[in-house]
């Protein structure tokens, strides 16, 4: 990982390389797959173009897509988006009707399924041709990688920390969240804010997958065995401590309720925002969002520990990839590019979807970073030296894993299942899922 962050995310934190271009060149028609159709200059393309997340994300994604539209009078690209849980009910039956967008924004919890299915193509091809690659990393590009193909190319990197209001953390009599806090300190903070009426964090209730992760990996273990086919953990105990955590910090009023979490619906909602909540635990790439509609200083720490450098990783926050139904890949491919390597696109990005893996772009942003964009940059950096190998793209099945897990830290919130009961029911459900991968 250290090796990493010297050839590519050490870059973050001293922006010495000189900008460049966006521009890629065209490779020759025979590199292509047979059955592809390659469209000239003249032709009109239309380019239909999938992604999830916040409206902040919609906004500058279309001021994207109507920068390249400019560029490329040919080239209409329809954008279709969501909620993150929307967005994945949409594009389900999509898949099944051999429908999907050309341009998807993937996540890591359904690329190998989608993969596996057939469904997404091989960038290889496209890489150094239609995809300009030669600033980005290996480390960068296998962010995507499954097998020997390439299913996608991340949109930038990022890590989890705990994003909070230091003003409301001094209101419990908190200075400040040192980096090597740990569990102990986590949970007498949350015994402060809920006396004073505030919550600590949303929890591991929306995500539970993530931050259940992490704390396996703190351990020495995780969430999903290296071959995919049963879950990384034998002892059921590791289970058991953490979610009677978080089950007992809801019923104590210092974590959100899973139905109080149902309620936000933006981050105008946020109780980060609303300063109900002290922090949050979330991915680097959102602290931006929050700490725009916040509008007030908000500080970003990592983890709580021990081992804190264990579990965490370096991320591909989200990954682009090119729908095998698509009979416009190359030009699928160039508007990749377009969102990777040019100067301007990513000047509306600023990170938001993960920081670049061009140190070149890195350069470029940093005149036009706000302070709370360079906190994420910097955040970038200091999880590169502080963390551990990532562990590769989710199991076919995670998304069904990460339901069934959700549906079982949602009883256990509630108070209608104990930790232990679903400890042995959660491993006998989502074994039996993962068992399907068994060749």
């Amino acid at each position: 990982m250290k090796k990493f962050m010297v050839s590519s995310l050490s870059l973050l934190m001293v922006f010495s390389l000189a900008a460049c271009s966006g521009s890629s060149t065209t490779s020759k028609s025979e590199d292509k797959p047979e059955k592809e159709k390659t469209s000239s200059k003249e032709e009109n393309v239309t380019l239909r173009m999938a992604w999830w997340g916040s409206q902040p994300r919609h906004d500058y994604t279309l001021k994207i897509i109507e920068m390249y539209e400019k560029e490329h009078p040919n080239v209409k690209i329809e954008p279709e988006y969501a909620s993150w849980d929307d967005y994945w009910k949409k594009l389900a039956p999509q898949a099944a009707a051999n429908e999907l967008p050309d341009i998807i924004q993937m996540d890591l919890s359904y690329i190998t399924q989608y993969s596996t299915n057939k469904q997404l193509t091989d960038l290889k091809p496209y890489f150094g041709k239609e995809i300009d690659t030669k600033d980005l990393s290996d480390n960068f590009l296998e962010g995507g990688k499954i097998g020997d193909k390439y299913f996608g190319l991340s949109t930038g990197v990022n890590a989890i920390g705990y994003q909070y209001d230091p003003a409301l953390l001094k209101k419990i009599g908190v200075d400040k969240v040192s980096e090597d806090w740990t569990w102990d300190d986590y949970q007498e903070m949350a015994q402060k804010a809920s006396k004073a009426g505030l919550y600590i964090d949303n929890g591991p209730g929306t995500a539970p997958d993530v931050f259940f992760n992490y704390y396996l990996r703190s351990q020495g273990k995780s969430l999903y065995s290296k071959d995919g086919t049963k879950l990384g953990y034998t002892d059921d105990k590791l289970f058991v401590t953490y979610f009677k955590m978080y089950a007992d910090l809801v019923k104590e009023k210092a974590v959100q309720s899973p139905d109080a979490a149902a309620q936000v619906k933006g981050l105008e909602d946020d109780p980060v925002v609303k300063q109900k909540s002290i922090g949050i635990f979330q991915w680097s790439n959102q602290f931006i969002g929050i700490q725009q509609v916040a509008n007030r200083p908000l500080e970003m720490v990592g983890m709580p520990g021990p081992n804190g450098d264990k579990g965490l990783f370096l991320k591909p926050s989200m990954i682009w990839s090119i729908a095998n139904n698509s009979k416009q890949k190359e030009e699928a491919a160039k508007f990749i590019d377009f969102m990777t390597n040019n100067i301007e696109a990513n000047k509306l990005m600023l990170g938001d979807r993960g920081v670049p893996g061009s140190p070149k772009v890195q350069d470029a942003l940093k005149p036009l970073l706000s302070p709370s964009q360079q906190q994420v940059f910097d955040y970038v950096a200091w999880a590169g030296e502080n963390s551990s190998a990532f562990s590769g793209p989710d199991p076919i099945g995670a998304g069904e894993v990460i339901n069934t897990l959700k549906g079982f830290t949602d009883q256990m919130a509630y108070g209608t299942m104990k930790p232990e009961d679903a400890a042995k029911q959660f491993r006998q459900q989502a074994e039996a899922i993962l068992a399907k991968n068994k060749k």
